[in-house]
């Protein structure tokens, strides 16, 4: 909770790296196994690159790189998700759809701005990956 309270206070010197087990759970309304458009689905693969420099993620059966995550094109989507006693509402979700309201910070490319932009959270994504092998 303080990592997390230091991120939002302090954009520019807290980083994303690495990741984490998700403590939250997903609620309904829920999707299984849908299949993500091919504009969000390029966009989601050049998040986690953009995020995650240290990694290479890629689409299935495309070039093969060494130690590689290869991002699914397929997912569970839910309308509500439960972190701790607080749940997070989406648009998805209309009997929660006051608690769908965020504001997000960017990072702009000169490094040393942010600016604040409102939005409205359409749904939760739950994706799967498949992790290169351990040698």
């Amino acid at each position: 909770m303080y990592q997390f309270l230091m991120n939002s206070r302090n954009i520019l010197e807290s980083p994303i790296t690495g990741c984490e087990k998700f403590l939250g759970i997903f609620l309904a309304p829920q999707s299984e196994d849908i299949r993500l458009d091919e504009q969000i689905y390029d966009l989601l693969i050049e998040y986690y690159k953009d995020t995650y420099v240290d990694s290479i993620f890629r689409k299935p059966f495309t070039e093969n790189l060494p130690n590689s995550t290869i991002v699914i094109n397929k997912a569970n989507r839910y309308g509500r998700c439960q972190i701790g006693a607080e749940i997070f509402g989406s648009a998805a979700a209309t009997r929660h759809i006051k608690s769908s309201f965020v504001l997000a910070k960017f990072i702009n490319r000169d490094g040393n701005s942010v600016d604040t932009y409102p939005g409205q959270i359409q749904f939760f994504l739950n994706i799967a990956f498949i992790y290169p092998p351990i040698i």
